[in-house]
């Protein structure tokens, strides 16, 4: 049961850092404009807090991603940890108004069960 709780607690941490990273992508790139080959374009992109957050966000999934790695199953492990685009969709949707579509909805399922999948047949073959 302690390792449920680690596994839960660990992953909800790298969803959340992996989450802040593609969001923050998000952000500085709509707040720095189009690219452009100047000094004065990549000044802006430099002062843009969101840069910054994604770098944070960058650093903290891969210190999560780290830790799991040394307890986790690597099948289940590598699978869960792409529920992180399940909330950047839904973010995506809720918050830039970026259309939801019937094949992301069905990605995101398709994402869950295969994870539920994987879990229940380490569970039944551990290979501790």
């Amino acid at each position: 049961m302690k390792k449920l709780y680690f596994y839960a607690i660990g992953f909800a941490i790298l969803i959340a850092f992996d989450t802040l990273t593609q969001v923050s992508i998000k952000l500085a790139s709509g707040q720095a404009g189009a690219f452009s080959m100047s000094m004065d374009w990549l000044l802006v992109v430099l002062h843009n807090p969101w840069l910054y957050a994604a770098v944070l966000g960058y650093l903290g999934a891969f210190f999560a991603w780290m830790t799991l790695l040394k307890h986790a199953p690597v099948g289940p492990a590598f699978a869960a940890s792409h529920l992180g685009l399940i909330p950047v969709l839904l973010i995506s949707a809720t918050y830039f108004g970026e259309k939801l579509t019937t094949m992301q909805l069905l990605g995101a399922v398709s994402i869950m069960v295969g994870i539920v999948f994987l879990s229940l047949s380490e569970a039944k073959h551990p290979h501790d």
